[in-house]
């Protein structure tokens, strides 16, 4: 037998890190660019308009969430079904539908455009899937996943701050800025897109270790949802408290730091870097861990925490030991560690675990489309319940309950994986004495 030269070996092991690291960066900046076209809105604050006494932000911020969670909905079926060979055209087609109605949503004149924001959102849900569906099924898959997820932390404030300096340098309006900021990034994405329409596909040995990944029709989705559904059901329900609270402290970002005496542009993007470089080192070391059941714990345990620094950093608050910027950073920090898990490695793993004909996209869109319907439910009740609270005031204030409830939401949750581990290892031990 022929030896492989240690060179050899050395150049397909960089090979890889380089394939990697292309494939992760490509979708990271493809996300981003979405990013560019969703969320620079939020940075302007529509002064002193309110429609029938509800704030104007407010309703922009309902109608873009409630336009995303019916996308969401939609893509339980689109994209667990979707082959690649529609991925691409899908994405470019789909922002730029988006960005068009940003363009509308400049010249309609207040209170009509706000409709506006609900076709921008309801495109813009899908892409998340399209793009991970590149990405899942492989050896490197917690590595691509954190690369892309971290896309949605520091691209949400980065957009941020390039729209208040596209309004601060070029004196564009609150109804100008979301349109021309999403100009910038759209011409970058069809050229991401390209490329990362080039990305491989899982190799054998990626399909060996994380299961193949297929397209999954009426039937398959019926009978996979059937059998995790208890599970399926608790992680939901702590997933949507998540996504409320990251909703929330991400749209109304520029109040929050406004209530608390931060003027800095920048604060948008610095304040999400130390959040980011933390989640990346966690979520990452998953690959490490070659057990799909040990994998899918241990992600549970991540959301766990993320539960418990979420209180334990606003119990500190209330005890002066830190300050509200700190605060903002921890909570930024437990939010991700629970949100990140969800949308990138835990249902990979979870697929991988059990051997199902599945594709992460249908887990993930059903956890999505309630965690949006949340965030609506909570931006109502905020508004005709504690109008004249702050933001601040009011994640503060609520965090506690969140805390405690999310904590045993993924404890039940974990208890109920496990029930179905050990009912699953004695099935293929009388497959296996068969």
């Amino acid at each position: 037998m022929n030896k492989i030269h240690p060179f050899t070996l050395w150049l397909n092991s960089r090979k890889k890190v380089f394939s990697t690291l292309f494939i992760g960066f490509v979708a990271f900046m493809t996300y981003a660019c979405m990013y560019g076209i969703r969320k620079p809105f939020t940075v302007a604050e529509f002064h002193g308009l309110t429609v029938l006494g509800i704030d104007y932000k407010t309703l922009l911020i309902i109608s873009q969430v409630i336009g995303y969670a019916l996308s969401k909905f939609i893509g339980i079926k689109v994209i667990s079904e979707m082959p690649r060979a529609s991925r691409a055209l899908s994405i470019i087609i789909l922002t730029g539908i988006a960005e068009g109605s940003l363009v509308l949503f400049s010249v309609i004149p207040a209170p009509y455009n706000i409709i506006l924001l609900f076709l921008n959102g309801l495109p813009l849900g899908m892409i998340w899937g399209l793009v991970f569906a590149y990405l899942e099924g492989r050896r490197t898959t917690e590595i691509l996943g954190t690369i892309l997820s971290i896309s949605f932390i520091v691209s949400s404030g980065f957009v941020k701050s390039i729209g208040k300096i596209m309004m601060n340098t070029f004196h564009l309006t609150d109804f100008q800025m979301p349109w021309v900021t999403g100009m910038v990034f759209f011409i970058p994405l069809v050229v991401l897109v390209w490329l990362l329409d080039k990305t491989p596909e899982p190799t054998a040995e990626d399909e060996l270790l994380r299961t193949k990944r297929v397209p999954m029709d009426k039937n398959q989705r019926k009978k996979i949802f059937m059998e995790f559904a208890t599970g399926l059901a608790l992680l939901t329900l702590a997933y949507i408290l998540l996504s409320i609270y990251r909703d929330l402290r991400d749209n109304f970002a520029a109040d929050i730091w406004k209530s608390i005496h931060v003027s800095n542009s920048m604060i948008f993007t610095w304040s999400e870097l130390p959040i980011a470089m933390i989640v990346f080192i966690v979520m990452s070391s998953l690959m490490l861990i070659k057990d799909n059941k040990k994998a899918f714990r241990m992600n549970n345990y991540i959301i766990l925490s993320g539960f418990s620094l979420i209180g334990l950093s606003t119990l500190a608050l209330k005890l002066g030991i830190i300050n509200p910027t700190v605060w903002m950073i921890l909570l930024g920090l437990g939010i991700y560690l629970g949100y990140l898990p969800y949308n990138c490695i835990m249902f990979d793993r979870l697929i991988a675990a059990f051997g199902s004909a599945a594709n992460a996209g249908f887990f993930i869109y059903i956890a999505d489309s309630f965690g949006y319907l949340g965030s609506v439910g909570a931006l109502i009740f905020k508004n005709f319940n504690s109008k004249e609270m702050s933001w601040f005031n009011f994640l503060k204030a609520t965090s506690f309950g969140l805390s405690l409830f999310g904590c045993l939401l993924v404890l039940l949750s974990l208890l109920y994986f496990n029930l179905k581990f050990k009912e699953n290892s004695k099935q293929q031990l009388i497959l296996i004495n068969d």
